[in-house]
């Protein structure tokens, strides 16, 4: 204890006896007549040592909170989902106690993890609900690269505490896309509906293979029409669309047909659309209930199955879907009616067909 009554019958029977520099740094010695004096003793030096960094020994006090909020000013608002990226962390933080960001351990966010995926942490608005390994595993992701961006700016000392915490490893998922029948029935509901954009807005998607947040804000100066020549000097009109402030960061220009572009292109440069997410994700979700939660982002994974489907090229569709990973686009790819073709021809059944001349 670093105050203590020494009870040895004198008149300051009380001893402060702190290490302000840490255990193997210097002593501080001082009696007192009360408790009180003592201890008040001890917190006078301790904030002193706080008070001049200079002096050696300052404890970094900083919590989880204050190292998140550093980071979204100097980093995270950047972001293209900045305030989902910021609210997930403070999720993260308020179900681990919101501790020194020092004292973090592993154990305590493995910890975390698994009351995370039983339902027992809370989100912002005080719901508790039980989360997927998957969601874990992404929010354990943004976690670690605020802490390895905090270190590369020198404001996070010592060591990542989640450097050796391994990701849960999770079997690859079929991921949704629209049939022909469903396609033609949710475009004929879209084009009845109330809503003037929904149509327009889920033709789009489909066109293009557009994240939801992209096709919303696009706006008609990134509408475009120009004349293209083939080599005989005959002219045709192109169209494209080009979408900015994309989660890649880079822009990307897409071709659409000539029907889409007389479907949303007003002649002025304001927004094209005035839409939700809400609303379109309860829409598809109402006319395909087999969906989950992602219906809207079924729009984008039916372009790109289609366009495997149609024998597309692999690279091309990273390239109109803006995955910067190869690895993202190839989970189309069991889709081409090419993909592992040799399968069939190059396996021993096929030897054995071959010789007996079937």
């Amino acid at each position: 204890m670093s105050v203590r009554n020494l009870k040895d019958g004198s008149k300051k029977p009380w001893l402060c006896e702190c290490y302000p520099q840490g255990r193997n740094g210097k002593r501080v010695r001082k009696r007192f007549a009360t408790k009180g004096e003592a201890n008040a003793y001890e917190n006078f030096v301790m904030r002193e040592v706080d008070d001049k960094p200079w002096m050696g020994g300052k404890a970094d006090r900083r919590s989880l909170l204050d190292m998140i909020d550093l980071w979204q000013e100097r980093h995270g608002q950047s972001l293209a989902n900045a305030k989902q990226t910021y609210n997930r962390l403070m999720v993260i933080c308020n179900g681990l106690g919101d501790p020194f960001y020092s004292k973090l351990t592993a154990n305590m966010f493995t910890e975390y993890r698994s009351k995370r995926i039983a339902g027992e942490v809370a989100d912002l608005n005080g719901k508790k609900t039980a989360v997927s390994f998957s969601t874990c595993n992404h929010e354990q992701a943004i976690f670690n690269s605020m802490i390895s961006e905090l270190q590369s700016m020198g404001e996070w000392k010592g060591e990542n505490p989640l450097a050796n915490v391994r990701q849960f490893k999770l079997h690859e998922t079929e991921m949704d896309f629209l049939s022909i029948d469903e396609i033609q029935s949710l475009i004929a509901a879209a084009e009845n509906h109330s809503h003037p954009d929904l149509h327009k807005f889920i033709k789009l998607c489909l066109a293009t293979g557009g994240r939801f947040r992209e096709v919303a804000r696009l706006t008609g100066s990134q509408i475009n029409s120009y004349d293209a020549f083939h080599n005989n000097g005959d002219a045709i009109k192109k169209h494209t669309v080009t979408f900015t402030q994309t989660k890649g960061k880079k822009n990307r220009t897409v071709p659409i047909g000539k029907e889409e572009f007389e479907l949303i292109y007003t002649g002025d440069h304001g927004p094209l659309f005035s839409i939700s997410y809400a609303t379109v994700q309860r829409f598809i979700a109402a006319q395909v209930p087999r969906l989950n939660r992602q219906a809207a982002h079924v729009l984008r994974h039916t372009y790109a199955s289609y366009f495997m489907m149609n024998r597309g090229n692999i690279i091309t569709l990273q390239r109109i879907l803006g995955h910067s990973d190869i690895k993202l686009t190839m989970r189309y790819s069991h889709l081409s009616p090419d993909h592992l073709e040799e399968a069939v021809n190059k396996s021993p059944i096929a030897m054995l067909r071959n010789k007996n001349g079937d």
